[in-house]
């Protein structure tokens, strides 16, 4: 079984395409996730949980909620990580994380994909043009992706440095904790109080109050509220005024979806 998390949809269609590809069954944890919901997932064929990288590593909530969901079924875990091109140190922690659910570890894969956070003053968003072509060639990566899967053969990775560890483990949590503020999302005259935005929280971080969201004190920066807005009414301070909502709809034809 195909289990994932995705804000923007990167993850969601890497996943569909590898559930499609291999005949199996592609199951969003995003409700799971927000109920704190922890009832058994049970599959004979090898699960495949796929991630988003938040600053080097998987989303800390979706470590979190990952421990504490039971798998049953098969002992055979794959990993598969969509990133805007480093995947940091998440193969580590995910190889940390089969062994804690003592489950057979069987290698990670990366996918280069568009990136989605508009908030970042380092990394600039890409052009249509740019982000259509990490597309194709994550859809290029896939059959082979798959075929190791299909013949349950370890995914090859590249080796992850002790130097990257000692940088990004107390770099990650600090980061967090500092960044990933809530306080400057506003919403613009544009908002028609649709609440789609605290529905696809992960973190159950927005409320609505007389028709417009208010954010609060836990959030993990995953765009999807900004991303998914239909009107496009949500802020970031200054820093995504101006800038695309970033939704791989707008580059994917939507029966790949």
């Amino acid at each position: 079984m195909v289990l994932y998390f995705s804000a923007t949809g990167n993850t969601e269609f890497i996943a569909k395409q590898i559930a499609k590809r291999t005949d199996d069954e592609a199951l969003n944890l995003l409700t799971r996730i927000k109920k704190k919901d922890y009832s058994p997932i049970h599959s004979e064929k090898p699960f495949v949980i796929c991630s988003p990288i938040y600053v080097c590593e998987m989303p800390r909530f979706l470590v979190s909620f990952l421990k504490k969901l039971p798998l049953l079924g098969s002992k055979q875990v794959y990993f598969i990580f969509t990133s805007g091109g480093y995947e940091g140190i998440a193969g580590s922690l995910a190889r940390l994380l089969a062994m804690k659910k003592k489950m057979i570890f069987m290698g990670w894969a990366g996918f280069k994909m568009p990136r989605n956070y508009p908030v970042s003053k380092s990394y600039p968003l890409l052009s249509y043009k740019e982000s259509k072509e990490r597309i194709k060639g994550s859809c290029d990566k896939i059959p082979k992706i798959v075929s190791r899967i299909k013949h349950g053969k370890k995914l090859r990775s590249r080796y992850i440095t002790f130097f990257e560890k000692i940088i990004t483990l107390p770099f990650n949590p600090v980061w967090v904790k500092y960044m990933h503020t809530a306080k400057p999302f506003y919403t613009t005259d544009k908002c028609v109080g649709c609440g789609k935005c605290a529905r696809v929280c992960p973190l159950n971080n927005i409320r609505m109050i007389d028709r417009k969201p208010r954010w609060g004190d836990k959030c993990a920066h995953c765009m999807a509220c900004y991303g998914n807005c239909p009107v496009e009414a949500i802020e970031y301070g200054d820093r995504t005024k101006g800038k695309e909502r970033y939704r791989i709809s707008k580059y994917v034809n939507k029966k790949y979806l």
